[in-house]
């Protein structure tokens, strides 16, 4: 719409029940915010967002919201972008965006999870639990669960809050903006102390560290601590050729014991 200004719809396949996807609020504002700085810096070519630091202040409905870009710093390596999504007058998410040039080059150093490149042949398809169900992002993208190390899904509620998944988009390759999105595709590792129901995410930050490779992206979602309603969640998203494509860390909030 001009100075900064961008119109978008949020759908209703990309929602956790009623409430849009944490992910995907995420990677929007970061499309906005790396648009915006496209925009004023044309010149910079291949930007894209390095770091993604959210707070969610209302979780939005489905459907129209505004999202206002201001650029706070511009520079050639790292260029910073505030980006807020607003809906019927109120502010919703505001993040801080550092758009720049993902690294192209191998790591000099990595220590990641060791995690198969492709699902087990007896992983959860997410998509059988329905596009009417709780968890509808089955419907939207191809999501395996590992059956190893989730207790909750035959009852338990002494396993590790450590839980293992694959995703990848239908069509086309795997982005960043897609990467983001990885970074909160589990369910909340919680579930497995039996705590189930809705767990809002409060805050998350995210950093995205290359371009996926074609293929599954794999995901190592841990949790710390749960503190009365208050854990934390890191997840780690690693691509077909096993680099690091993003780190996401979340505080949130699950339903009392």
């Amino acid at each position: 719409m001009g100075d900064g200004t961008y119109i978008a719809t949020l759908p209703a396949e990309w929602t956790i029940g009623p409430k849009p996807h944490g992910g995907f609020l995420l990677a929007l504002a970061a499309r906005a915010a790396v648009h915006s700085a496209t925009t004023a810096m044309p010149a910079i070519e291949d930007l894209a967002p390095l770091a993604v630091s959210a707070q969610f202040l209302r979780a939005p409905e489905v459907g129209p919201v505004l999202l206002r870009t201001e650029i706070r710093k511009a520079g050639r390596t790292a260029t910073v972008v505030s980006s807020c999504l607003e809906q019927r007058g109120r502010s919703c998410v505001e993040s801080t965006v550092t758009v720049g040039r993902l690294p192209s080059q191998s790591p000099d150093y990595a220590d990641l999870p060791d995690i198969p490149a492709a699902p087990p042949a007896d992983a959860i398809d997410l998509s059988t639990l329905g596009p009417g169900g709780v968890y509808k992002l089955g419907s939207v993208c191809d999501v395996r669960l590992d059956k190893e190390g989730a207790g909750f899904l035959s009852g338990r509620s002494d396993d590790p809050l450590v839980l293992r998944l694959w995703v990848r988009p239908f069509s086309e390759r795997a982005d960043p903006y897609f990467a983001l999105i990885a970074g909160d595709i589990s369910m909340p590792v919680t579930f497995n102390m039996g705590r189930f129901g809705w767990s809002p995410t409060v805050q998350l930050t995210a950093l995205l560290r290359a371009n996926p490779a074609p293929g599954w992206l794999r995901v190592q979602v841990s949790c710390s601590a749960v503190h009365g309603q208050w854990f934390d969640e890191d997840a780690v998203v690693i691509d077909s050729a096993g680099r690091l494509i993003c780190q996401a860390r979340q505080l949130a909030l699950t339903p009392a014991g």
